[in-house]
Formats: structure tokens, sequence, C-alpha cells
């Protein structure tokens, strides 16, 4: 029997564990540990695997594949700047798909992009690098999603949609078939968009409307 390429999570809270039990459920990957800048977190041990040590210590690691699993609603705008110091080619990101989502067969999918449990992805949606998408998310026909974006949980994308790279979309949050979600935009829980949010905007509300 092959030997399980293995994998090292970055981050070691909240998502971090959501993604490492991905991991574990899976027929592809092994679950090396975890890095995470935390002094607090070394030598810990979280999903039966250790914290290896800071996110640096990545460098120090060429036989392992990654995913990164850093990133909410205060700190999305911060995850490309962590992956690209950490120096790692794009390659070396493995993609992790939940055993429990569904992928339609003329989708794509980014290096290092998460799908988690209960997760549908239908016809020709395209979802860039290092995009993570949390439980129970629906992204419809014909849209796609940016490099970075994060998806809390049952966020539902209809048919069409953009959505710019680096964007967080808050749980529950629903998107109208066709609007555009410009870059580093940021859409609160619940909100339910049906008008194009420009870039760096904060939408929120039922209809969603920009805030200031």
């Amino acid at each position: 029997m092959a030997t399980r390429p293995e994998i090292v999570v970055l981050g070691g809270i909240g998502n971090a564990i959501d993604v490492a039990e991905a991991i574990l459920e899976s027929d592809a990957y092994a679950l090396k540990g975890f890095l995470d800048d935390d002094p607090a977190r070394a030598g810990a041990t979280l999903a039966g695997a250790k914290v290896l040590g800071p996110l640096a210590s990545a460098r120090d690691m060429p036989d392992c594949l990654f995913v990164n699993a850093i990133g909410g609603p205060r700190s999305f705008r911060m995850k490309p700047d962590l992956i690209a110091r950490l120096g790692i080619a794009d390659a070396r990101f493995a993609t992790v798909v939940h055993k429990r989502a569904w992928v339609s067969p003329s989708a794509r999918l980014g290096p290092g992009c998460v799908l988690l449990s209960g997760c549908t992805i239908n016809a020709n949606v395209r979802i860039g690098a290092h995009a993570m998408l949390l439980p129970n998310c629906v992204v419809g026909h014909d849209s796609t999603i940016g490099d970075h974006a994060i998806f809390a949980a049952c966020v539902t994308v209809s048919g069409g949609v953009s959505i710019g790279a680096n964007c967080y979309l808050g749980a529950g949050a629903i998107l109208r078939d066709g609007v555009r979600v410009g870059a580093r935009a940021m859409i609160g829980m619940g909100a339910v968009v049906a008008a194009d949010a420009p870039a760096d905007a904060t939408m929120a509300g039922v209809p969603a409307r920009v805030r200031t």
C-alpha cells in the first residue's frame, strides 16, 4: 500500500481543527501536525497530532504538503501576506475536500482550497487558490470564487456569481444570481446580497447595504 502524502495544517485553533479532521477522514492524505505562532500551543496535541512549531518552520519541511486554516472576520485581509511570507510554492499546498462534500466533475478547485463537510459545488464553478469554505456552503453553477476567499458556514451562492479575491462571507449569507462582489469585501452574517458589492466594502442586512 502506497504511503499517503503528509499534510501540515497552518494554524492551531478553530478552523484548523475542522480541517485536520477532514484530513483524518481522507483516503488521500495523512495528518502530520500543525504549525502555530502562539507559544502557548507549542507541543500541544490537537486532533491526535502535535503542534510542531511556529509557521516559519514550514521552510524546514521540504517533504510535506501544507494547507492554510488561518483566517476569520478580523484577519481575512491578511491571509495572502501570511501565505506569501512563508515562501511555499502553490504546488506544495494540498486541496482538502471533506469526504461528505460534493464537487461537480466540471468544477475546478485551486491549490490549497478547503471544502468542509456538506459543501455542494455545482457545474462549472471555479474556486481559486487557498479559498476556504466551511460546512454546508452551496455554490451555484457558473460562479467564480477568487483566491483566498473565506466562506463561513451555510453560505449560499446562486448561479453566475463572481466573488473577488480575499473576500469574507459571514455565516448564512445569501447571494442573488449574477451579483459581483469586489476584492477584499466583507459580507455580514445572514446578509442577503441582491446588488453588487464594491471592493473593500462591508455589506450587511436584508437586503444588504454598504456600511461605513
